[in-house]
């Protein structure tokens, strides 16, 4: 897949396909909220699996229930199709 940093139309007209995925600080970012820490443990373990599948891992922080994930690719210094990848993949984990 492309490490070439997409312009700022690729990305909105991307993003506009993205449920629940916005742009915060020059990087995909969406928010995700569980029942309890086991649930949202569970998932980030099935995220760190694909992520580490497609060689592209995720900036998050995770707090009890709750966890923020953020995409972008350091190679290209912004985002790329590799964000986008991952993010439509994370998307059908949830």
């Amino acid at each position: 897949m492309a490490t070439t940093r997409l312009d700022e139309d690729e990305v909105e007209r991307r993003l506009a396909e993205l449920d629940g995925w916005r742009l915060a600080g020059g990087k995909l970012r969406r928010d995700f909220r569980f029942a309890d820490f086991s649930q949202a443990f569970a998932f980030m373990t099935r995220v760190a699996l694909l992520a580490e599948k497609l060689d592209h891992h995720p900036e998050w922080t995770n707090v009890y229930n709750r966890l923020s994930i953020r995409l972008t690719t350091h190679d290209a210094g912004g985002i790329s199709d590799r964000d986008f990848e991952l993010a439509r993949r994370i998307d059908r984990l949830s």
